[in-house]
C-alpha cells in the first residue's frame, strides 16, 4: 500500500520525472550530454566567466548541479560548507532530501568581490509506503542486533570517509539495472505498521543473479566480505567530488575493496540478502552526508 505523504498521489507519481524538478541550464545553451562509458563525460558549459556562476542541474529536493565557478574563485561553499573545485573550474554539489527552498553558492575570490548565488530549491511530495518485513532480523535479539549494527556502521561511515581521485561525477549515470521501480526514494516506511526512516534510495526489482553495473566511473570503498544485517552484500563505489553510490542486497559481489570501475563494468549480481522481501537492487546516492534521489541523475529507461 503506498499514498502521499503531502498532496495528491498524481503528485507523488512525479517523482520519477525529471520534467517535475527544474531540469535547466543557465548561460548559452548548452548541449545536451553524450553517453560515454570509457572517458568521463565533461559537461558542456563555458569557460569562467568573470561575474556569475554556470549551471546544470536538477534543482530539487534529492537533487543536485553541476557547473563553473565563476574565473578567479578560490574557495567556493554551499550553504557555508566548502566545495571541491577542479582546477578547471567545474564542481558538483546537491541538495538534502529535506533541503530548505532556498540554497547559496558563495565563491571567494582573494581580493575580487565575493560572488553570491541564491538557487531556489523546488520541494517534493513524499510517499508512505507500507513494507511487509519486520523493522530488523527476527531471529536476532534486539541488544545482538544493536551491537552488530554498530560494527556495520562503523564499516560504512569509514568507507564515505574515504576521498579518491574518481571523476564518475562529470558523467551522464546509467541505470544499474533495468527493471521496474519498486520503492521510491524519499517515501516514509512502515514495517508491519512500525514506522521507519524514509527510504533513502531506489529500489529495482529484478531476477535473482541478474548482474548490475556500474553507473558511473569510481572506486570501490567498501565490498562486504559478509552480509550486512540490513544491507546484505553491500558494495559503495566513490564518484569523486563527494558523491558516492551505494548498491544493497546482491547475492554476490563481483570487486573488492580498492578496484577501480569503469562505467557500465559488471560490479555485482542481484539478490535479496539482508532486510529483502523480494530480489531487487537497492541503489543509493550521497553527496557528503547529503541523501540524493537516483532517479534525477539517469534518463528514463527504454
Amino acid at each position: 500500500m503506498v499514498r502521499a505523504l503531502r498532496g495528491s498521489s498524481l503528485a507523488g507519481a512525479a517523482l520519477l520525472s525529471l520534467g517535475s524538478c527544474n531540469l535547466y541550464v543557465m548561460a548559452e545553451a548548452a548541449p545536451p550530454f553524450q553517453t560515454a562509458s570509457s572517458q568521463p563525460v565533461r559537461l558542456q558549459l563555458p569557460a569562467q566567466q568573470s561575474g556569475d556562476f554556470a549551471l546544470i542541474g536538477a534543482f530539487s529536493q534529492g537533487g543536485w548541479i553541476k557547473g563553473v565557478a565563476p574565473a578567479g574563485t578560490e574557495g567556493l561553499a554551499l550553504n557555508g560548507k566548502p566545495v571541491e573545485i577542479e582546477p578547471d573550474g567545474h564542481f558538483f554539489a546537491a541538495f538534502d532530501r529535506d533541503a530548505a527552498p532556498v540554497a547559496e553558492l558563495v565563491a571567494r575570490r582573494g581580493k575580487a568581490p565575493v560572488i553570491r548565488r541564491n538557487i531556489a530549491i523546488s520541494p517534493r511530495d513524499w510517499m508512505i509506503e507500507h513494507i511487509n518485513a519486520p523493522f530488523h532480523p527476527p531471529k536476532l535479539p534486539s541488544a545482538d542486533f544493536a551491537r552488530i549494527r554498530a560494527g556495520e556502521l562503523a564499516q560504512i561511515g569509514a568507507s564515505r570517509r574515504i576521498s579518491t581521485a574518481a571523476a564518475g561525477w562529470r558523467q551522464e549515470f546509467i541505470w544499474p539495472v533495468k527493471g521496474r521501480v519498486s520503492g521510491r526514494f524519499g517515501a516514509q516506511r512502515v514495517y508491519q505498521g512500525k514506522p521507519g526512516s524514509y527510504h533513502s534510495g531506489m529500489d529495482i526489482a529484478a531476477a535473482q543473479g541478474a548482474p548490475f553495473m556500474a553507473p558511473a566511473d569510481g572506486v570501490v570503498v567498501l565490498a562486504a566480505a559478509a552480509p550486512f544485517t540490513m544491507e546484505g552484500n553491500l558494495l559503495i563505489i566513490d564518484h569523486g567530488g563527494g558523491l558516492s553510490s551505494a548498491f544493497l542486497h546482491a547475492s554476490k559481489l563481483a570487486v573488492r575493496d580498492g578496484d577501480p570501475v569503469r562505467q557500465g563494468q559488471l560490479i555485482g549480481y542481484v539478490g535479496m540478502t539482508g532486510r529483502a522481501t523480494g530480489p531487487h537492487l537497492h541503489w543509493a546516492l550521497k553527496w557528503r552526508e547529503a541523501r540524493l534521489d537516483p532517479s534525477l541523475f539517469v534518463a528514463p529507461q527504454r
